[in-house]
């Protein structure tokens, strides 16, 4: 079925398969990749966005394959890295304006920049110099300058990091306003609760293949049933223990724990989408017997 991102069996190898024959349709919206550190996840990324070439398969943005024809694809996306690409000399307005230029807007650039400045609450900021900014109106900034030529596309690489509660959740409501605008999201993220905030789908990357593909509610009920959490005195999270929350299976879990442990304060809870990801990238299965 087509998609706005269509991968078929997409392998690169560094020595050893970094992707191995990935197969993945993404149709729009907000979509989250997840994935260890290793996972792949950065390849995949630069091949998409014309960077790495693929030893084999295929993908294709928007019907365009990026091997064939970069320069078409390159004019259907956008990409914005964990550093913010911005010229601290100049205002915010400045910076936006140069990028409209340079991608061929011309005099439209300005209001192109105005208009940007104005969607992203940065108005007033946009007469300062970039260098004045904080780490959240940079990154605000950085994503403005990435919508300049209005892509269809925008990959998003660690979005947040580094930014305050505030700031990030201010980017946060951006990112949902892009794609409610019709601007397809590919989010990477070490950030669990970021890709459960935000994401429509989710994707688990695991030595080159993908290992669950679904919704936040998906991959958690895969997971299992309920969990008897151990907490200490302060509330923190010691221990969990798998149970479906029957009598007999909390009995079973009970046996398990040690005199020290006896003494600390006990509740359920379902599974989160960390408890997911714990279970789908550690699990001594691969991705290949998984399936089987």
């Amino acid at each position: 079925m087509a998609g706005t991102i269509e991968i078929a069996g997409l392998t690169k190898s560094y020595r050893e398969p970094v992707l191995d024959g990935l197969d993945l349709t993404i149709d729009g919206g907000v979509f989250a990749l997840l994935g260890p550190n290793g996972a792949g996840k950065t390849t995949l990324v630069s091949i998409l966005t014309t960077l790495l070439r693929p030893d084999a398969g295929a993908a294709r943005i928007l019907g365009v394959d990026v091997v064939r024809e970069p320069h078409r694809v390159r004019r259907l996306i956008a990409a914005t890295g964990q550093e913010a690409t911005l010229d601290e000399l100049l205002t915010g307005r400045e910076n936006l304006v140069m990028f409209g230029r340079l991608l061929g807007l011309g005099r439209d650039a300005g209001r192109r920049a105005d208009d940007l400045l104005a969607q992203f609450d940065l108005e007033p900021a946009g007469r300062r110099t970039v260098g004045s900014y904080s780490g959240g109106m940079r990154r605000r900034l950085d994503l403005a300058a990435s919508l300049i030529a209005r892509p269809a596309v925008l990959f998003l690489d660690e979005p947040t990091t580094g930014l305050d509660p505030v700031s990030r959740r201010r980017v946060w409501d951006d990112v949902r306003s892009l794609a409610s605008e019709g601007t397809t999201v590919f989010l990477t993220t070490q950030t669990l609760d970021e890709a459960e905030e935000l994401a429509d789908r989710i994707a688990v990357l695991r030595d080159g293949c993908i290992v669950a593909d679904g919704t936040a509610a998906e991959l958690t009920a895969a997971v299992g049933g309920q969990r008897l959490v151990l907490f200490d005195r302060d509330g923190a999270e010691v221990r969990s223990i798998d149970t479906d929350g029957t009598a007999a299976s909390l009995d079973a879990a009970l046996t398990t724990l040690t005199d020290a442990e006896r003494g600390l304060h006990a509740g359920l809870r379902s599974p989160t989408l960390d408890d997911a990801f714990v279970a789908l990238t550690q699990s001594p299965l691969t991705h290949r017997e998984a399936a089987a």
